[in-house]
Formats: C-alpha cells, sequence, structure tokens
C-alpha cells in the first residue's frame, strides 16, 4: 500500500493571524488562499514539501453541527484544548528562539522528555497546540 499524509486540518478564527504565525515565524509557504462566504482558508506548508500541507479552516462551520457543538468547539480553542499538530526540526533551539521572539504563547521550552525526544510546546493564535520535536 502506498499512502502518504497530504494535509492536516488546524482551526484558526483569524486567518491574518495565523498566516503570520505560520507564514512569517515558523516559515511556511502560503500555497491557497480561499474565501468563501466571509470566511478564509489558507493552505500551508514546509518549503521542500510541497506534498504535505496544514489546511487553516474556519472553525465550526461544517453544515452538519449543532449549535451546542459549535459552541464547545468555540469553548475549546478558547482554552487551547481543541486542535494539535506535531512537527519536527533539525534545529529545535533556533525555531524555538524565533517563535519566542513572536507573541506566540509558550508552554514548554526545549525539554529533554523521559520518554527519549527532545521537543518544545506553544499555542498558535487560535490556541491550537504546537508540539515540535529536535530530529537526529
Amino acid at each position: 500500500m502506498d499512502i502518504t499524509i497530504h494535509a492536516s486540518f488546524l482551526p484558526q478564527d483569524d486567518p491574518d493571524a495565523a498566516l503570520a504565525f505560520y507564514r512569517d515565524t515558523l516559515g511556511f509557504e502560503l500555497r491557497n488562499d480561499v474565501g468563501y462566504n466571509g470566511l478564509r482558508w489558507l493552505t500551508v506548508g514546509p518549503p521542500g514539501q510541497p506534498d504535505t500541507s496544514i489546511v487553516l479552516h474556519p472553525p465550526a462551520v461544517d453544515p452538519g453541527l449543532t449549535e451546542d457543538e459549535r459552541r464547545a468547539i468555540t469553548e475549546m480553542m478558547a482554552k487551547g484544548t481543541y486542535s494539535s499538530i506535531l512537527l519536527a526540526t533539525k534545529d529545535l533551539d533556533g525555531i524555538f528562539e524565533r517563535v519566542q521572539a513572536s507573541d506566540a504563547e509558550v508552554v514548554q521550552e526545549p525539554t529533554d522528555q523521559p520518554y527519549g525526544v527532545r521537543d518544545c510546546a506553544f499555542r498558535d493564535p487560535a490556541g491550537n497546540m504546537v508540539r515540535i520535536q529536535q530530529l537526529g
């Protein structure tokens, strides 16, 4: 079987702030910017990996959601417990310095974890947990 990860989805409630964070702070490329009914979907991805993307989408716009579900999603985003992503880099300290210099909320400085990885964590402008592991 030949399956790859093409795109992951993260909610964003401020497309300009999301774009500034993922493009300007993390260095991702903007691959698509789609507007519809006053909302924006952004597709970003790391340079050199054109087949892997993150779609930053408006939260709770799926037509099948109830008002209670929309409210729960909004509340979880506000607490930073709704969504997360795990990234990896060969330069964890360098990336951490870039992120720390932005206005992102730092959750954890680079740390050697007891389960064998070195990583850090922060929240993007929508409250999504972003963890970054050291490669190699």
